[in-house]
């Protein structure tokens, strides 16, 4: 069970890939968006409660975690087992929701726009998934053997990076002249063979050697 100091370090830490702050829970859709990046990536917890800057809220611990179990199970595609604490804090209570990595990889979430979607998290923020990013993750979750045969395109491609800092799949493409769909599918082995890295940002995705 963690204790008032082990939160008070937890606020000196930030946001950050593992760690998500919360003021008030308004909306079991949007914070559903939260719950699947960390569980698509390394786990995570949100703090409940807590403002950007760090002060302490406090909130109504039933009513937060009531929406969030909601956000779990009816807004994430495979649901999310959560795992909960409260913590006192003098008339304050916060709430700590732990969200594992998922063993089910991809997991999503019901949009506004009542699609699916997969996000990631990077740094301290929430991020859609590519195509690219989700057939990695399946492979992944496959277990596939990560040996790879290297044809031109992929030679080609390390060699471009190996003098280049970085490309996008639309360089890749036109480098090689080939579809997006044969390139993405060339990425994806080399990024799960360990050989090239995927940079998700808020902008554009590129790659560059691992």
């Amino acid at each position: 069970m963690s204790t008032a100091k082990q939160l008070y370090q937890w606020i000196e830490e930030g946001e950050h890939v593992q760690q998500d702050f919360k003021e008030t829970i308004s909306s079991s859709r949007k914070i559903a968006k939260t719950i699947c990046s960390f569980a698509n990536t390394r786990g995570g917890r949100i703090l409940v409660g807590v403002r950007d800057n760090r002060a302490i809220r406090g909130i109504k611990a039933e009513e937060e975690q009531h929406m969030l179990e909601a956000a779990a199970s009816f807004f994430c595609k495979k649901e999310v087992p959560l795992r909960f604490e409260l913590i006192q804090l003098g008339l304050k209570q916060v709430l700590v929701a732990h969200v594992p990595e998922s063993e089910h990889k991809p997991v999503f979430t019901l949009g506004d726009d009542e699609q699916w979607w997969a996000y990631i998290r990077v740094k301290d923020k929430c991020l859609l998934a590519s195509k690219t990013v989700l057939d990695v993750i399946r492979r992944e979750q496959k277990g596939e053997n990560n040996l790879i045969e290297l044809g031109s395109k992929e030679e080609g491609l390390l060699k471009y990076l190996d003098q280049n800092e970085r490309i996008t799949l639309k360089g890749f493409c036109k480098l090689m002249n080939i579809a997006p769909w044969r390139a993405r599918k060339i990425l994806v082995k080399l990024i799960t063979a360990g050989v090239v890295r995927v940079h998700t940002t808020e902008k554009q995705e590129f790659y560059t050697l691992a």
